[in-house]
């Protein structure tokens, strides 16, 4: 029997060590699908690399925070993506695994950068910022409702339990669920600054959100903003595959070849996940700004209508 404290382990590097591949495979998908070659789906490691082998450049109006965020803002995002289950349920630090702790980290990382952008006080910093904190007010409550309705239905936060309530109980096909994970993904799309919210792969000065904020990052700071962006990916591509498609999760004290057997599985939705991310991106166009409040008001109506379908549904 493998430790409890190795597999947890094992399960952190991971996170760490697959972030930036899922970001160079949707980046390989998109480029296969507009017929052309593309980067190596490596080219995000090599792009680390490279960051972390130059020096950093300052302003020289930057305080402390804007030196702290970055390591902040890593940290918090990769506690988050260790807590999801990715492989195994009933890990030692399980009990931690909740989803309002995983929300609650993701707007702290969030607020960090924020204040980050704002800090040296350029403008491209402060429109950011200030874009980011819009959708953040919006996304975070439709994050919450959803988190409501799946918790409703298997009694609980934790995503170990939720998981466990998913492959061992009769939960069926509920359209509350459907509607949650709707929700779940827009709020992935949102908060991951993904086509049709954000374009990761333009600089446009009118349109970017999170580029905006890390303009005057570079060096060091700057690849562990990129490793931060890359593990919140991964994040909710496993939140996703945990809490909707638990098969092939593991259960704690499982034999070695279980646990390599439920990577494996892990590894295929990830997989699956990434190309569907890359085929959404390249199937509809880059909205306007202003249309995002009602894009993500659409995922709090999901998560809110998925609530009163459970509380209906048990009252009957």
């Amino acid at each position: 029997m493998i430790p409890a404290l190795l597999v947890q382990f094992a399960q952190m590097m991971l996170v760490l060590a697959l972030a930036p591949l899922l970001t160079g495979v949707v980046r390989k998908v998109k480029a296969r699908l507009q017929r052309r070659r593309g980067a190596s789906v490596l080219q995000p490691y090599r792009d680390l690399r490279r960051l972390l082998g130059k020096d950093v450049v300052l302003a020289e109006n930057a305080s402390w925070l804007f030196r702290v965020a970055p390591y902040a803002i890593f940290a918090a995002t990769w506690v988050a993506a260790a807590l999801v289950p990715t492989f195994a349920t009933g890990l030692i630090f399980s009990w931690t695994g909740d989803l309002i702790v995983i929300t609650a980290l993701l707007g702290g990382a969030r607020f960090a950068l924020a204040l980050a952008g704002m800090d040296v006080g350029t403008s491209f910093g402060g429109l950011g910022a200030s874009r980011e904190v819009m959708i953040a007010s919006l996304a975070e409550p439709a994050m919450l409702m959803l988190v409501f309705c799946v918790a409703i239905v298997a009694g609980s936060t934790q995503l170990s339990s939720i998981a466990a309530h998913m492959l061992t109980q009769p939960v069926g096909l509920r359209v509350s669920l459907a509607l949650a994970l709707v929700a779940l993904c827009i709020v992935a799309v949102a908060e991951n600054g993904r086509v049709p919210v954000d374009n990761p792969a333009t600089h446009l000065e009118l349109t970017m959100v999170h580029e905006a904020m890390v303009l005057e990052y570079s060096g060091r700071h700057l690849a562990m903003i990129e490793l931060a962006a890359a593990l919140k990916l991964l994040l909710f591509a496993s939140l996703i595959g945990c809490l909707f498609f638990p098969f092939g999760l593991a259960h704690a004290g499982t034999d070695p070849a279980g646990y390599l057997l439920a990577i494996g599985l892990w590894l295929v939705k990830l997989l699956v996940l990434a190309a569907l991310l890359g085929t959404l991106e390249l199937s509809i166009a880059k909205m306007r700004v202003f249309r995002v409040p009602n894009f993500l008001g659409a995922a709090f109506m999901f998560g809110l209508l998925g609530v009163l379908l459970l509380f209906v549904s048990r009252g009957m």
